[in-house]
């Protein structure tokens, strides 16, 4: 059963022979609230997506037990998703030379891959090479906001000014004060969930009702204030109070599979991008939207210099169409933001384009045993849209020997349908059942994602020979983990120990393998601001220094990644940057 009102019908028909006053690239989290800001200031928008408006609710399915599924979730036969083996042991273009008829990123194994085939992109049609990288992508109608973790984080000082920290890369053209504003504005319009702790490097939200810890997790954060550091509920980017604004989400009832597939949620509690921006923004009248448009190209005027607006094709017909508008709005994410600037040629006086990419360092983490717990009433943990979270705790007035920057855990605990340690479990028969059963509750895990230095060389360009299946030439990787990822990943896993023993948790389970490049899934950098032309790509409105009309506002704006992760900073930056890009339209200054 939903609660919500049916999506509203998005008409296909796109008039091409006008000039919109912007035209969007991108409809995840970027591209949303771009449409969401600019419509609201009156402005007639249109939308490119590459990928398909999906039946979402048909797709995420979040009520269905395992046992309604034919095959309990998995795939149909002929998909495949990739291993970490194969990310580690392969080179890209990992679909390659293989027998399956389609190949997904390894987000697709998360015992769930049918719940994703329509929203991953297949592989064998989206290749790319280079260094090994596991890249996650979502092509449809609101992208990895589908499919997203759900933890919204704000950035601090910490991050924005992290060069006059600790000496390292560049401070970014803004600080906390010029985005705290917008953060608020997100809060409000999109709801969270957490717990405020009055940290100066984790700010606070204007949150919504938390989710509650449960017994394990309420002893480690009793234990960890001793160490001076802090566990919280998990900052979910759910409303669990409801929204009266928006009539196409509801409140979080803590039910449903938040924790046992990597979809979504059908209720759409959970933040995005369709329910949250676009639908909203389409019930103005303002805002055009055109799925299957894969754009290749920012098209300028000659006599001006600035963008007139966007070659793309269709990706059902392969037929190519131009979309006209008066200012160009890239949000296509990250890497594909880049890509799309250096299929233009634009952009890019700085050579900066496509450099200090950077993203978070994943792998590390712990698994404890609470024997206390063993036996106790099972409590209903898989309807939480998260466990809790540590924030950083390393070089804040201190500083490491070994590494720079710092990393924070995202953990849980309590019972799930698939109950932890089953595989790991002796016996068989109704023994064995009933020592699951009472073991079931008694496991907590957590796992670190620690901040990836932007560096220069770490970088992607354009493959001169691979192209996808529309024939658009393809990102080549050149980017691997440098000592500072390795150092503090050895960090990680020894505080991960320490503040489990702390606990008085038995230590099960510990993981020191760094994941392959790309894990996070929180892909920044590529076209950082900044305050130079010379050394960056846009200024601190996300704004090109060399096309006055052009914006890129997604995580390629990113200065560095900190260790916070990135969904509500993009989503803050863009709202910034839309207001100002609706005033200066209106001034005639683009």
């Amino acid at each position: 059963m939903t609660l919500l009102k049916v999506a509203p019908r998005l008409s296909p028909d796109v008039d091409l022979l006008r000039t919109y006053d912007a035209v969007i690239v991108g409809s995840g989290a970027a591209g949303g609230m771009a449409s969401h800001v600019l419509t609201a200031h009156g402005m007639q928008v249109l939308l490119l997506e590459a990928g398909k408006k999906l039946d979402i609710n048909r797709e995420l399915r979040s009520m269905e037990w395992p046992y309604d599924h034919p095959r309990r979730g998995d795939a149909p036969p002929g998909s495949h998703a990739l291993s970490f083996n194969e990310y580690t042991i392969r080179q890209p273009p990992y679909a390659k030379a293989t027998a399956f008829k389609h190949v997904y990123s390894y987000v697709g194994g998360w015992s769930g891959g049918d719940y994703v085939k329509s929203i991953l992109v297949d592989e064998k049609d989206h290749p790319y090479t280079g260094t090994r990288y596991a890249w996650v992508r979502a092509r449809c109608l609101g992208g990895k906001t589908n499919i997203w973790g759900r933890l919204a984080l704000r950035l601090s000082d910490y991050d924005f000014k992290a060069k006059s920290h600790d000496g390292y890369g560049e401070d970014w053209p803004i600080s906390y004060a010029d985005l705290e504003p917008y953060y608020d504005r997100v809060d409000r319009y999109l709801g969270i969930a957490g717990v405020k702790e009055n940290l100066p490097h984790l700010p606070d939200s204007l949150f919504q009702r938390p989710t509650k810890l449960n017994a394990a997790e309420v002893t480690l954060r009793e234990r960890l204030k001793a160490m001076g550091r802090v566990l919280t509920p998990y900052r979910a980017g759910v409303t669990t109070d409801g929204l009266k604004h928006n009539k196409y989400r509801s409140k979080c009832f803590g039910r449903g599979a938040c924790n046992r597939r990597p979809g979504g949620c059908d209720i759409h509690a959970a933040f995005d991008s369709p329910t949250g921006l676009i639908y909203p923004a389409f019930d103005t009248g303002r805002l055009t939207i055109r799925p299957s448009s894969i754009a290749h190209e920012v098209l300028v005027d000659r006599n001006t210099g600035r963008a007139r607006g966007v070659a793309f094709l269709d990706s059902d017909t392969g037929r190519s169409y131009e979309a006209n508008g008066k200012v160009v709005v890239l949000a296509a994410s990250t890497l594909e933001s880049a890509r799309l600037l250096l299929l233009s040629n634009l952009a890019n006086s700085s050579g900066q384009v496509g450099h200090n990419f950077c993203e978070h360092v994943m792998g590390p983490g712990v698994t404890g045993f609470v024997k206390e717990l063993v036996g106790k009433t099972p409590t209903l943990d898989d309807g939480r849209p998260g466990g809790f979270y540590v924030p950083r705790f390393r070089n804040l007035q201190t500083r490491e020997p070994g590494f720079i920057r710092g990393y924070g855990f995202e953990g849980s605990s309590g019972f799930s349908m698939f109950p932890e340690h089953v595989f790991e479990t002796p016996g068989f028969g109704g023994q064995f059942k009933k020592t699951v059963r009472d073991h079931a509750g008694a496991f907590i895990s957590m796992g670190a994602f620690g901040e990836v230095l932007p560096r220069f060389e770490s970088y992607v360009d354009l493959d001169p020979e691979v192209k996808d299946r529309w024939g658009i030439p393809v990102l080549r990787f050149h980017y691997r983990f440098g000592d500072n990822e390795r150092k503090m990943a050895e960090d990680m896993v020894a505080a991960a120990r320490e503040m489990f023993e702390a606990a008085g948790f038995e230590v099960v389970g510990t993981d020191r393998e760094i994941l392959t490049e790309g894990w996070s899934i929180h892909e920044l950098g590529t076209a950082r601001m900044g305050s130079d032309p010379k050394t960056s790509v846009l200024n601190q409105f996300q704004q090109s220094h060399d096309v006055r009309n052009l914006f890129v506002v997604d995580g390629s704006s990113h200065v560095n990644a900190s260790c916070q992760n990135p969904t509500w900073t993009i989503m803050a930056l863009a709202w910034r940057s839309c207001d100002y890009l609706a005033d200066e339209l209106s001034k005639g200054n683009l």
